[in-house]
């Protein structure tokens, strides 16, 4: 089963070399590495080009600069494994992690793997995942809490599911967007407890700096995206909103839900929150959330 390693290039020149030595260290010979250089205008390209000439599995695709969903779009049009995956060129694999998820993919079209996040942080998190075998996208995305890590990293595709799907140009957040619509494609998935994404901390990337007009395209990726619904992730989205509101001023665009408050799944935390939504409803209380952020400022 080949793979095809899809590795976005942009301004990346102190980390690239990590990158790439962590892919091609894997013990996994059925394997090409996509490097696509997006317009970088940095020493990426010639260092891209340099690391082709001693590795025969590294492609290199020089482009204009397109942004992050249009240089994994461009990997993907060129991809010839089955299976395909993606790596960002600051991130890193640990050892043996690209044959050991191979073979724990089985059957299945999407497999998703542990990562440890903000690596580098003074506050590292590890996604710890199950071995276990889904019976159905929603329950994939509800019972395993999908919403929480859409990550185009991390998990390994069937490429057949790109078939007709690609990453939204232009985009923030672009992961939120693509991962429902591989869903509804009705995939076998599973997940798994072995290999070991490295996502390295980037106090300027997107995920750190993100202001209102950023934190509504995730918003709105979460409510186009057709996915179901239950009472944690509506209050997942209700943060969300909340945070757009208080950062933009614009009204809500969740709809109301009335939440139960005596779901397992919700902490105490939670229950509050759920409880004054309840009460309240979400105009006020996205209202009382940006009148208490006003006066903090």
């Amino acid at each position: 089963m080949k793979l095809s390693v899809i590795i976005p290039v942009y301004r990346t020149e102190a980390t690239l070399g990590r990158c790439l030595q962590s892919v091609v260290s894997q013990p996994l010979t059925d394997m090409e590495v996509l490097l696509v250089d997006d317009g970088s205008p940095d020493n990426c390209p010639q260092l891209c080009d340099e690391w082709a000439q001693r590795d025969a599995r590294i492609q290199v695709i020089h482009k204009e600069n397109g942004g992050l969903s249009d240089a994994r779009n461009s990997g993907l049009e060129l991809a010839e494994g089955e299976y395909v995956t993606f790596i960002d060129s600051d991130d890193y694999l640990d050892e043996n992690t690209l044959p050991t998820i191979m073979e724990a993919i089985g059957d299945s079209d999407l497999l998703e793997y542990p990562a440890l996040l903000h690596d580098g942080s003074p506050k590292p998190e590890m996604l710890m995942l199950t071995d276990r075998i889904f019976s159905s996208p929603t329950d994939y995305w509800l019972e395993g809490q999908a919403y929480l890590h859409t990550y185009a990293w991390n998990k390994i595709y069937r490429r057949s599911l790109f078939r007709s799907v690609r990453f939204p140009v232009g985009r923030i957040f672009e992961d939120a967007y693509t991962l429902p619509r591989l869903l509804h494609q009705q995939p076998r998935i599973a997940t798994t407890t072995r290999g070991l994404y490295h996502y390295t901390h980037n106090p300027m990337g997107i995920t750190a700096t993100a202001q209102g007009p950023q934190l509504a395209q995730l918003l709105d990726a979460h409510l186009s995206s057709g996915m179901p619904m239950d009472d944690c992730y509506y209050m997942h989205l209700l943060n969300i909103q909340m945070d757009v509101c208080e950062l933009t001023g614009q009204p809500p665009r969740l709809p109301f839900r009335h939440v139960k408050l005596m779901s397992q799944h919700l902490n105490s935390k939670q229950r509050l929150k759920a409880f004054a939504q309840n009460l309240l409803g979400i105009n006020k209380i996205c209202s009382i959330s940006k009148t208490i952020h006003q006066l903090r400022r």
